[in-house]
């Protein structure tokens, strides 16, 4: 597999395959014994085994439960199904679509205990469970016209109507190039997303630099600076008022400036890991030093945009610069020993061949990251939309989080690649002087600031275990300055959490000194957000009252346009 791209071919090929029969009944309803053959195939390319008593054992319990299942059939016995994609009760009213559905499910238990009995590298492990997921989750009946008894039943209701509006659905997509997940047309950057009141103060080839407008008579001293990913756009962290971490920072007393990433273009081809440090993140911090008038302002950063942060501190403290009073790290990957499922896309072969087809000039295509985290999550990303929006010619409700999700962004061959390379392959960044940028060797350590860390707990992209990490790497002989934080849900639910939803909870333990496992075990649980902790935290590094400013930028730097500014509004080619 290729990194960051999806296996299955181009999209128009697998979308126009959900009305035929034969790719899916042959293994549906397979007889028992299943053939074995592709997956004995798959571990065999990996160089692993099955222990063949542990597979005679797991055929033997297969052939069992399937002549279970098939007595039930004949008896006229429908089989309990708790599988939530066939919760529907078109599934439990007719026999035959309660017994495909139960028997992909033994089918598919069968086909995973032969992958989790797998002899092989952890690594290696991974790889072929995570392959063999993808084709038991893709041949689920669910996603299959004929095999779907809700998308029948609705064809007959609607007379027809839900299938036309199916294929306009999917010949829609097929031009956007990606599934639909949400009601597109609903959402605009600028006038319901992206919406807090602010202003562009300077831009290079890389970002915008955005100011927002004060909320309180009286701010902290310290400016605080945004760094958002810039594998995606900007305003996650400002998708709507009442979920927006920039708008809240505001409403805290916080001067706000955030970095809006370019969406580069064949003119960016050649930029490096160095442009985005030095031309990005030290840019951005020495012009909200200049305009604020402060030596030291708070930085934070998020996921790929706190590595990224954190390189440029790194690089400014060993030149002995102090330019902040705290740092905060949001679901933030410095220490890559543990990459998560997203793992299975990256090694030594895939890595050469981005390096080679990209690495010296050329693009990351944003479709191509879009499409391999949806694969991630494909029965929630992937194949609930070919079923509601296919299948049964549903239109996907309007939300914003999906919209951005969308709203995809290219990156630089050349800076990827190192990124890859030096970060989730060959862990470098950990490793003092192992990275570089212009020639200066970069060590995590020399950060001397308190740092604010948060990691979500279901996160399948940075791992909370992997981003409490950073407690060791930063402020080492200082670790009690360290704060770290747990939030429920995952890479983004957990982040975009507003206090004013009372949803999910958050873990606290002040012991700085162990490991993530002893963390959580003496942790405090709480109901809500944990934005006000994060708030509490600023606020102790904030420094005094001053009266808001009343104008955007300075004498040197005027504004250049109104928030949210024309760099978000790119689209990706």
């Amino acid at each position: 597999m290729n990194m960051f791209q999806p296996q299955s071919g181009a999209t128009a090929e697998w979308m126009t395959q959900f009305v035929d029969p034969n790719a899916w009944q042959a293994w549906l309803i397979k007889k028992p014994p299943i053939d074995t053959k592709p997956l004995t195939n798959t571990v065999k390319e990996f160089g692993a085994t099955i222990d063949p008593s542990v597979l005679a054992q797991l055929q033997s319990d297969y052939m069992q439960q399937m002549t279970t299942l098939w007595q039930e059939m004949l008896g006229s016995k429908t089989p309990a199904i708790t599988d939530k994609r066939f919760a529907a009760p078109e599934w439990q009213s007719n026999p035959l679509h309660a017994f495909n559905a139960a028997a992909y499910l033994l089918n598919a238990k069968f086909l995973m205990s032969m992958a989790d009995a797998v002899e092989a590298t952890p690594r290696a492990k991974q790889k072929i469970r995570f392959a063999i997921q993808q084709m038991v989750d893709a041949l689920s009946p669910a996603n299959f016209l004929v095999s779907n008894p809700e998308a029948l039943q609705k064809i007959v209701e609607t007379k027809g109507e839900s299938l036309t509006r199916g294929i306009t659905n999917m010949l829609e997509d097929m031009q956007k190039g990606h599934i639909s997940q949400t009601d597109e047309s609903a959402f605009e950057v600028g006038r319901n997303v992206a919406t807090s009141e602010g202003a562009v103060v300077f831009e290079n080839e890389l970002f915008q630099l955005i100011q927002y407008k004060p909320l309180t008579a009286k701010v902290y001293e310290r400016p605080l600076l945004l760094v958002p990913p810039c594998i995606n756009k900007y305003y996650i962290l400002d998708l709507q008022p009442e979920n927006s971490l920039v708008r809240y920072a505001v409403e805290q007393g916080h001067t706000v400036f955030l970095v809006s990433w370019c969406n580069p273009d064949e003119s960016l081809a050649q930029a490096k890991w160095d442009d985005y440090i030095l031309n990005g993140a030290v840019k951005a911090i020495n012009v909200v030093q200049e305009i604020s008038g402060q030596d030291q302002i708070n930085a934070l950063g998020f996921c790929v945009g706190g590595t990224i942060i954190s390189t440029a501190l790194s690089l400014l403290y060993g030149r002995g610069e102090n330019p902040v009073a705290s740092l905060t790290l949001l679901t933030t990957l410095l220490d890559f020993s543990d990459t998560g499922v997203i793992d299975v896309y990256i090694d030594e072969a895939q890595v050469a061949l981005r390096e080679q087809s990209i690495g010296k000039g050329g693009l990351m295509p944003g479709r191509d990251f879009a499409s391999s985290f949806s694969s991630l999550r494909p029965n929630d990303l992937v194949w609930n939309y070919v079923k509601s929006n296919y299948l049964k010619g549903e239109s996907p409700p309007p939300f914003d989080l999906l919209y951005w999700n969308a709203d995809s962004t290219n990156l630089p061959g050349p800076m990827f690649c190192y990124y890859l390379r030096n970060m989730y392959l060959e862990n470098n960044l950990r490793k003092p002087g192992k990275v570089t940028v212009a020639g200066e060797k970069i060590d995590l350590s020399k950060i001397d600031a308190p740092v604010f860390i948060y990691g979500s707990r279901e996160d399948h992209i940075v791992p909370w275990g992997a981003a409490y990490e950073s407690m060791s790497l930063l402020n080492p002989k200082k670790r009690s300055r360290n704060r770290f934080v747990l939030g429920a849900s995952g890479h983004i639910a957990g982040v975009i959490n507003p206090p004013a939803k009372k949803k999910r909870s958050y873990w606290t333990n002040d012991n700085a000194s162990e490991g993530a496992k002893e963390w959580l075990a003496g942790a405090t649980e709480h109901p809500g957000s944990w934005w006000p902790e994060w708030a509490a935290f600023l606020e102790a590094n904030g420094g005094k009252q001053v009266t808001a400013p009343r104008k955007y930028g300075s004498t040197k730097y005027k504004e250049i346009e109104p928030a949210p500014g024309r760099y978000v509004k790119v689209k990706a080619e």
